[in-house]
Parts: C-alpha cells; structure tokens; sequence
C-alpha cells in the first residue's frame, strides 16, 4: 500500500504590504479576506506543494526542493496565481519584494512538504474526472480554445477517512479586480473549501492549469481599471468556486494503483524580441504617452519605460524550465512553468489519452506567457507587452510552448 499525507502552513503577510497582479493596483494590502496557504501532498517519496502567491522564481523552487526531506526529482513546487497575494519573485511584475517575506514563503513551502511526509500512513488513490462547470472563458477570443478538465484526486487512509483532495482546473484565479485589497486565494479559495466540508478533516489542494488564455470572461486589459466591477467580487468567487468543486464531487471515482515514480526535463526557453523599434526610442515614446494619460493607464505605461530602459533586449541567454512528470498509481501528474495556454494542455491530453491528468501550470516558476505557435499572429497582451511587465528582455519565441509539451510528452513515453 501506498502511504499518503498532507500539510497546509500559513503564509499570510501582515497587511501593509505590496500586492502582485495588477499594475492598476499601486495601494498595499489594506487585511485579509482569507488565509494564504502552501498546502502540499505528498505520496510516497514524491509531493506537491501549491503556494497561495502569484509565482515562485526557479531560483526559490530549487532550494526548496533540495532543503526538504524528499528527493528533488520528485517534487513539484506551484503557485496558484491568484492575484490577491504579495509580491513573491524578485525583479517581476513590476513591484519590490519584501526580502523578509520571501524568506517566510521558503521556509513554509518546505516546511508544508516536511509535515506532510510525516504524517504519511497507509493510503489509497482514487480519482475521477468531472463534467466541465462552464465557468471558464477564452479571454482573447470567442471561438479559442479552452481545457475544459476537471478531475479530482482522492487520498483515503486505511480507516476510510478521506486524507486529502487535489482538483484541477484552468481558468485564472482573478475573479477579484484590481480594486481589491484584501489578501485573498480568490475563487480557489472556495473550491477548497467546499471540499473541505464536504470531508471533514481533509486537506483541499487546487492546482491551477494551463490559463494564459483562460478566466471567467474578461480581457487582459479590463483590468487595468481600479472601479469596482459587480462581477467581480467576493459573493462571485464564492459561487465560481462551489460550481467547480461541486462538479468535480460529482464524478465517480476509480482506484488506482500503487505503483509511485517521478521523472523530469529540462527545456530552453529562447527569447524573441517583437518590438520595432530601438529601446531608447520607445522609453522616449510611452514616457510622452503617460504624461497624457489618465492616472492608471500612466502607470503601466511608466512601467514600460523602466523595462525599455534597463531590460529590452540586454540578457537574451535562453532560460531553462523544469517540466516534472508524476504518476501516481497509474494518475499523471505534469508540472509546467509559467503561463500556459489551452492549446498546449490539450495537446499533452491528446497524447496522454482520455483518462485523468492533472497539468498544474506556474509550477517551479513562472518567467510569464508562454503562448503556442498559433497564438503570435493574435497578438495582444499575452503575447506583444506582458513580458515587459515581468521583466523579461523579450518575448519567448514561437515553439517555446510546443518544446515544454513535447517534453512532458516524451516524459510519459520515456523517450
């Protein structure tokens, strides 16, 4: 028999400090909706590990994996990406970490791994697939793709007691608008705890997917807004995230095996530069567009002035991504990084098949959009400004996204 346990560790910062997600937002966290978490599941010698923040810089995921008491192939460290929690990478998206709190973030993520291996006992895996809740949107498109997966993973001890739930599901937690100043999970925030009621006892663990094209309906650039949006609140992530929750209860489930192994890829991510023209001149540019812009609009482009000037285009060396692979029992479990899209999910679940896969995007780090191929002719945020705003010297180039899932996929095949 396998053997199976959870952890969650608070990671809530004291209010005062600075927001992640939303350049509109330049206030600090004014207190707490609900608790940040890292909660992690660990099965075996292998875990999962899902902090409560907008990324984690590989930098912090590699000391994680190698100051916890699993081996390091075998863990996965993500981010939920909510947009409700502080700034959690260094030199990304646009505000100045809090160096004391990135310490406390570390030491919860391993912290959270560690207690959930020791309270490890004898345990079984059942996982089901759920209908789709038809909550999430392409946000770029009517007519995009979206990866309408839902499964949910159910660890059960030897007494019948259900130890832990893990869900799955693509759409970006940013159901609460720049105006919210509250620390908050957003709508994962009630998928979990939905389940939690529903299995006393248990821990819920949520793994956002593969969302760079994914929400609940609105473009990129709405939120570069600070007015209050009634579809965007706190009673509308409630409701969005029972619907998810309850449809992932609703499927029936099927045991697994007991069969627990881990494998992993490096993959070079290449840079592209898409803007025209020279740095200098587009500093020169967005600085005479902010100085006749209103406030908020002023601020990101103010934003592009400082990456034009100390960013574009001076460090274009390839990054390397970590794509991780679990199988649990017979269940794959895929850790990306960054920002994926729905058309890279749905070519992994193409060659994987038609049984449950997790995909857990912003996972070990995440450097930004990630978009496929087919995506750069669309343009858009995604894929011709949001590097800027993460601090990358240029966009990933085309093939970046088919080379991650080409990488899970011959992890699967063991090629």
């Amino acid at each position: 028999m396998i053997r199976a346990g959870a952890a969650i560790v608070d990671i809530t910062p004291p209010a005062g400090l600075a927001m992640s997600g939303f350049a509109a937002r330049t206030l600090p966290a004014s207190g707490t909706h609900d608790p940040l978490t890292v909660r992690a599941l660990a099965v075996n010698d292998t875990a999962v590990a899902v902090a409560d923040v907008i990324g984690l810089h590989h930098e912090m995921s590699a000391r994680i994996r190698r100051r916890c008491v699993l081996p390091d192939e075998g863990v996965i460290v993500a981010a939920l990406h909510n947009h409700g929690g502080p700034v959690s990478m260094v030199r990304r998206l646009g505000a100045e970490a809090d160096l004391a709190y990135l310490g406390v973030l570390e030491d919860a993520c391993v912290k959270a791994i560690d207690e959930a291996v020791a309270r490890q006992r004898p345990a079984r895996l059942e996982v089901g697939l759920g209908a789709d809740p038809d909550i999430a949107r392409n946000r770029r498109r009517p007519d995009g793709p979206l990866d309408r997966s839902l499964p949910l993973l159910r660890v059960v001890g030897e007494d019948g007691a259900t130890i832990a739930l893990m869900t799955n599901y693509a759409c970006h937690p940013v159901v609460l608008g720049a105006d919210n100043t509250l620390w908050t999970a957003d709508y994962p925030h009630y998928v979990r705890a939905t389940l939690e009621a529903e299995y006393p006892g248990a821990i819920a663990i949520f793994m956002t997917g593969c969302v760079g094209d994914a929400n609940t309906g609105h473009s990129a650039h709405a939120s570069l807004s600070l007015a209050a949006n009634p579809e965007r609140t706190f009673a509308a992530a409630e409701r969005i995230g029972r619907a998810i929750a309850e449809a992932a209860m609703r499927a029936p489930s099927q045991l697994l095996g007991e069969k627990i192994a881990a494998s992993n890829a490096a993959v070079q991510l290449h840079f592209e530069l898409r803007e025209q023209e020279a740095p200098d001149a587009l500093a020169e540019k967005w600085r005479r567009e902010a100085a006749e812009a209103d406030p908020v609009e002023a601020t990101l482009l103010n934003h592009w002035v400082a990456w034009a000037e100390r960013v574009a285009g001076r460090d274009m060396r390839p990054l390397t991504a970590r794509v991780t692979l679990l199988d649990w029992g017979g269940l794959p479990v895929i850790g990306l990084p960054g920002e994926i899209f729905a058309s890279t999910a749905l070519s992994i679940r193409k060659a994987f098949g038609p049984d449950p896969l997790f995909i857990a995007g912003f996972a070990e780090d995440n450097p930004g959009y990630i978009p496929p191929q087919e995506e750069y002719a669309f343009g858009g945020y995604e894929v011709e400004e949001a590097h800027r705003y993460y601090g990358q010297p240029a966009a990933f180039a085309p093939g970046s996204a088919e080379a991650l899932a080409a990488a899970a996929i011959s992890l699967r095949t063991g090629g």
